[in-house]
């Protein structure tokens, strides 16, 4: 195959690609942009509506079961038995259709959610920077990259300020990569192309101009996503796919034991056929994927009510099982509007040059925009004649600095501002209050213990230094025989409501741990302000000399990690992992890894690109009242779906498996083919509401487990529950009201749909079911379900069903037993939960 161009586009110039893109530094016009959108037939790729929506509709029926069942019903009629074809078919294709409008709906709010949180890029287009959606790049658009940035095409570096993008997803290479413009041979490696930028890769640090060179499947992630499309599979999906397996099993084998044994009987063929299929799809969990889509979407929805975006649907569920939740302090603990309460000489006096410096480096900042600089830009100064910008050396996590060249009316000067055990080692002299310059050594130890007190009270300190340049470009390695300046002191207050907020995690069985960069004593003040007694504290340095067993017992005693770098974040969380479900939340390029690890990512929405890419949750603000109320979300849908799994393996399952041992028993089946699928066609339109269904708060207090256990120990207990009044049902019936074929179907027909009603309201609650208040929809159509049933028999068309008027004794006895079994069965559920629920 013929490689072209755009293939090894890194061996050519820029110029080359302006010239063959037809474009420029400038970028494309706003309307050439368009054309090339079209013109290259983007919007084929986005799947029309209507063909997604016909293929869902297709998969309602493309199961094993459901297949064998409409070729069975085909089958008998063209061996001439037509009379119950239609009616079978109907009630299919109704089943159906229930189950696709449900999904469509959940469908439709799903990509509604994921448009709310589309990635945005810069670009230049009409000679101007504007902000476009990602989808939307075009070959030939210039982009507009600083750290945090996510690529969303692959593309050539026009231009580069110390930058470094993070290409693991790539490469397997977890260390940042410097890049900058220049052409390389052809047969460079991937991870050696440092000319180049890749779509799924991100910007660490540094700032950058680049042509976007191949988009779509043309970039070498879309490539690898188009041949390996894999998903991970959360631990609710595994447990709802093993529960599944694990049902099918057991239906599948009953099925065909009833099919092999009504033969050997020598019962009509397709009959029996038909008799095994239908209690097949009786008794296979056919709702089970809708129920829980439809369940995970409701919950989405409410979630977005609740200021909570759902990136990841099937994350709801394991946010159900979070109990523990880590943050960093910024913004979540306290309010995240930082205030520079001071700024001091090394000696802790006031310092105007200090403010002057401060704010001549923040407001010349063009990398990574953060509250700090913000705070530096509101400073009122003495000296208004700002001074030009020479140069930038951007902030990134290694050297933890931001470094700025200006040239003033005298000199030029190279002004750095970070963390201050990463300013202190490139000083080699001091700037006192008077103006004089003196050796640092000599003060070293007042600016040491200034620096602790500062965190004692509860203000975070940075460092600033400066020194005079001769030069008009700067680097890296200029950074050395600086003058300390002094210190910027930074507030952040305590949020309001913070420590109520904390007990309302504790009630839910949900721990927090913070995890900050900042030093300890600004972190144990701040734990103390938040209620807190006698705080633990861990420190980056110490983790750094923890083994990893020593580790997974410390994580449980310590309430708060600080100066933590980023790439112990992950390891703590890891870690917590073996002891607890956890949550993390981060908005920076520096949270991403523990946002990975994490049981459950969350980031905010004006987070960079790179941490919203990676989290399950995006929240429209950062507070933790919004995740406590995410937390119980996910808790509502776990249970919600917990309901529909308990009333199949309990009444459903019970109720079919009796119906297929006394079809061994009877001379003719207790059930036709047909009454079956209607049972199932009747009770499947109140199930498909326990999505919205109301939840008592006793069962959100405490963390959703997957447990398959517990689910068999319930399906046994009220399996034979149900079958034993079925068995009830049966002697009445056969025995002692001593009733024909039809008047028996119908009696047990009533029994079966009327048990797998009341059920539901039993069921979804731990209490006596008269003590909890169902949802409004689950209520209504459990009542219409139940007029159905009750007046089907009474119907013109009641004969083409199979079904027949019941005697007023029979009808009672049937009422009878119903209220037998929803006495007993609320009773043995308290029990069942007292006993199993821990």
């Amino acid at each position: 195959m013929q490689t072209s161009a755009t293939d090894t586009f890194w061996q050519f110039d820029i110029g080359y690609w302006f010239k063959k893109l037809n474009t420029s530094a400038i970028g494309l016009s706003q309307e050439v942009a368009e054309q090339i959108y079209l013109q290259s037939g983007y919007t084929i790729k986005k799947k029309s509506v209507f063909r997604k929506e016909i293929m869902l509709f297709i998969g309602q029926f493309k199961s094993p079961l459901m297949l064998l069942l409409i070729g069975a019903v085909i089958l008998s009629a063209f061996l001439g038995d037509t009379s119950d074809v239609f009616i079978i078919l109907f009630i299919v294709l109704s089943t159906g259709l229930l189950s696709f409008f449900q999904e469509r709906n959940a469908s439709r709010f799903v990509d509604k959610l994921q448009s709310m949180i589309a990635l945005k890029c810069n670009v230049i287009r009409d000679s101007r920077e504007q902000e476009i959606l990602s989808t939307n790049l075009v070959e030939g658009d210039v982009l507009i990259l600083k750290a945090g940035d996510m690529l969303a095409a692959d593309c050539l570096i026009i231009e580069s300020n110390e930058l470094h993008a993070n290409e693991a997803s790539l490469t397997g290479e977890s260390y940042p990569t410097a890049k900058e413009a220049g052409i390389l041979s052809e047969n460079r490696e991937l991870a050696k192309r440092t000319n180049s930028l890749w779509e799924g890769t991100s910007i660490v640090s540094g700032t950058a101009k680049a042509l976007v060179i191949n988009t779509g499947n043309k970039t070498i992630f879309g490539n690898i996503t188009k041949s390996a499309n894999a998903t991970v599979e959360t631990k609710f999906e595994k447990g709802i796919k093993d529960f599944g397996y694990f049902l099918m099993r057991i239906t599948l084998v009953l099925s065909l034991f009833i099919l092999v044994v009504n033969l050997l009987y020598h019962k009509n063929v397709i009959e029996s056929a038909l008799f095994a299929l239908a209690l097949a799809v009786g008794m296979a969990p056919e709702l089970l994927p809708a129920i829980t889509t439809i369940a995970m979407s409701a919950g989405a929805k409410r979630m977005l009510a609740k200021k909570v975006i759902v990136k990841k649907l099937t994350s709801i569920q394991n946010l159900g099982e979070v109990n523990l939740l880590c943050t960093d302090k910024t913004g979540t603990i306290t309010e995240g509007t930082i205030k520079v309460a001071g700024t001091l000489d090394g000696l802790g006096n006031y310092s105007e040059f200090v403010k002057e410096i401060g704010y001549w480096n923040a407001y010349f900042e063009t990398g990574y925009s953060n509250p700090l600089d913000e705070a530096l830009k509101e400073l009122v100064i003495v000296n208004k004649t700002i001074p030009s910008k020479l140069g930038e050396i951007p902030y990134d996590f290694i050297r933890k600095r931001l470094s700025i060249a200006v040239k003033t009316p005298t000199d030029n000067l190279l002004i750095s501002k970070g963390a201050f055990n990463q300013i202190i080692p490139i000083c080699s002299s001091i700037r006192l209050s008077d103006g004089t310059i003196e050796n640092i050594a000599i003060h070293k130890d007042e600016i040491e213990k200034n620096f602790e007190q500062f965190g004692i009270d509860g203000l975070r300190a940075i460092g600033i230094c400066y020194k005079n340049i001769k030069t008009d470009t700067i680097s890296k390695s200029d950074e050395v025989e600086m003058i300390f300046a002094g210190f910027i002191l930074l507030q952040d207050p305590i949020k309001e409501g913070i420590p109520e907020a904390i007990e309302k995690l504790k009630k839910l069985q949900v721990n927090l741990k913070i995890i900050s960069g900042d030093n300890k004593n600004v972190a144990k003040s701040t734990a103390l302000k938040i209620g807190i007694k006698n705080p633990v504290v861990m420190t980056g340095q110490e983790l750094f000399k923890i083994s990893p067993e020593a580790l997974k017992q410390l994580v449980k005693k310590t309430h708060i990690f600080a100066e933590v770098e980023p790439q112990q974040k992950e390891r703590i969380i890891q870690a917590l992992r073996k002891t607890y479900t956890v949550a993390y939340m981060g908005d920076g390029i520096n949270d991403v890894s523990a946002i990975n690890a994490a049981d459950v990512g969350i980031s905010v929405e004006n987070a960079v690109d790179v941490a919203r890419e990676a989290a399950d949750f995006v929240l429209m603000e950062k507070d933790l009242s919004v995740i406590i109320d995410g937390i119980k979300e996910g808790r509502k849908t776990f249970a919600n779906t917990l309901k529909y799994i308990f009333i199949n393996t309990g009444s459903t399952f019970g109720n079919m498996f009796s119906v297929a041992i006394t079809s061994l028993l009877l001379p003719f089946l207790p059930m036709l083919p047909k009454q079956i699928l209607l049972t199932n066609f009747i009770t499947d339109f109140p199930y498909l509401t326990i999505a919205s269904d109301n939840v008592d708060p006793e069962q959100l207090n405490k963390p959703g487990k997957w447990n398959l256990k517990f689910i068999r120990n319930y399906m046994i207990i009220f399996g034979i529950h149900s079958s034993l009044f079925d068995v009830i049902t049966f002697l009445i019936l056969f025995y002692v009201l001593k009733v024909k074929e039809s008047t028996f179907q119908t009696g047990w027909f009533i029994e079966s749909i009327l048990t797998e009603l009341f059920i539901l309201f039993i069921i979804r609650t731990h209490k006596n079911f008269f003590k909890s208040k169902p949802g409004k929809y689950l209520f209504i159509l459990s009542v219409f379900g139940l007029l159905i049933t009750v007046t089907l028999p009474y119907t013109p068309f009641a004969k083409e069903i199979g079904l027949t008027p019941l005697p007023l004794l029979n009808f009672l006895l049937m009422l009878l037993i119903v209220a037998a079994y929803i006495i007993t069965a609320d009773l043995l559920k308290v029990w069942f939960f007292r006993k199993y629920r821990n």
